[in-house]
């Protein structure tokens, strides 16, 4: 299957706040070591397993082949004046989800992530670019819940995506039920069956790709869970992914980690995160340095162990960081902030590249026949663009 990809863009001679100027990279400080004893994870995948067994019994699932045979919305082109450095492709989403000022986009993962290159990247049939949202209960609100998009990135399928709101099961067996998850979901990573989103002060909700919901249209737009009259309604959305379980991070270093982004490292089965900080002069987040840290996979399987110790943890010297990814042992970190992408290996230590404003998480990307590509995304409204970057333009 070919991948539908937008041929690169020629340099821009119009300024624009998404446009990135491709200067050479620069010698930057890079990361020092910590010790990663001091973190772990505790993992339980079963915390929900009768209510959701009871939810699936009821409403029944829809595998991603038949979420996306319905999806719904359509993406568009890139502009042309988007233009960073070894740009290889990607699209917006339609206009009400670009200007929508009470929904963010955030995390993203690929099926990439979930299956590596094996059959093309394909998950059920489809090679999918997965953006995670946190939606606020109005354009200057608190937040109130969490979805997804799917987005078919295959030549093979339409231009279409399809939102799936994230859910949280309540209720009993004899009357089981779901809610909101009002979570910033600020990363997203995609391993097997199994979606990790990162929660800012806690760790990781865990949620299973099999048991996407299907649910009642046709209600009002805040109707969410079980009614009165028996139906089940999602904001009148078709499907809801209920949560199956939780990773709950620790620290004995005295500072608790702070969950702003996640990605995955295929490589070497483990989860990377970072830490949104400020140097100083922030009242909503740490001021303070950040950190990065590395947890893997228990031996052979998509899943942590119940108990999980880091593999690996750094000091950052950088600040404002929403983006991290890793890949055979080079890391890549985006500053919103500062509109740069560091990346940084130690051996060959750490150069700064020019990045988009608004940047928010990355995805690697593996490739058998072409180059690995670098997927992000930008948050802010009316210049929602996802996109990729050949990797190698940003690191060896």
């Amino acid at each position: 299957m070919s991948l539908r990809r937008s041929a690169p863009l020629a340099a821009c001679a119009v300024a624009a706040a998404a446009l990135v100027a491709p200067p050479a990279a620069v010698a930057a400080a890079g990361p020092s070591t910590l010790p990663a004893s001091q973190y772990t994870l505790s993992a339980d995948y079963h915390r929900f397993d009768a209510v959701n067994s009871a939810l699936v019994s009821t409403l029944g699932t829809a595998p991603v082949r038949t979420v996306m045979d319905n999806a719904n919305h359509d993406r568009t082109a890139l502009p042309s004046t988007f233009a960073p450095t070894g740009l290889a492709g990607g699209f917006r989403f339609d206009s009400a989800d670009n200007s929508d000022c009470k929904s963010y986009p955030q995390g993203i993962t690929t099926s990439r992530d979930a299956v590596g290159t094996a059959d093309g990247g394909n998950y059920d049939g489809h090679q999918l670019v997965v953006v995670s949202w946190y939606t606020k209960d109005a354009c200057d609100g608190a937040q109130e819940r969490s979805r997804l998009t799917l987005v078919d990135w295959d030549a093979t399928y339409p231009n279409k995506y399809r939102k799936v709101l994230l859910v949280e099961p309540t209720g009993s067996t004899a009357t089981p039920s779901f809610k909101d998850i009002p979570v910033h979901a600020g990363g997203v990573s995609w391993y097997g069956d199994y979606l990790y989103v990162a929660e800012t002060g806690k760790g990781m909700r865990v949620f299973d790709m099999r048991k996407i919901l299907k649910v009642d249209t046709g209600g009002t737009a805040d109707q969410i869970g079980r009614q009165p009259d028996g139906s089940y309604h999602a904001h009148n959305y078709a499907y809801a992914l209920p949560q199956v379980g939780t990773v709950t991070a620790a620290t004995t270093s005295g500072t608790p980690l702070v969950w702003s982004t996640i990605s995955l490292d295929r490589v070497s089965r483990s989860i990377v995160m970072t830490e949104y900080t400020c140097q100083s002069g922030c009242t909503s987040y740490p001021n303070r340095g950040p950190r990065a840290v590395r947890f893997p996979f228990a031996a052979g399987t998509p899943t942590f162990a119940a108990t999980t110790t880091a593999s690996q943890a750094l000091s950052l010297p950088w600040y404002k960081l929403n983006g991290v990814a890793s890949h055979n042992g080079r890391w890549w970190f985006a500053s919103s902030g500062a509109k740069q992408l560091y990346y940084w290996t130690p051996s060959a230590g750490a150069t700064t590249h020019a990045w988009v404003g608004s940047a928010e998480s990355i995805s690697y990307w593996e490739d058998g026949t072409g180059p690995d590509l670098l997927w992000s995304l930008q948050e802010g409204a009316g210049s929602r663009n996802v996109f990729a970057v050949e990797q190698a333009a940003y690191g060896s």
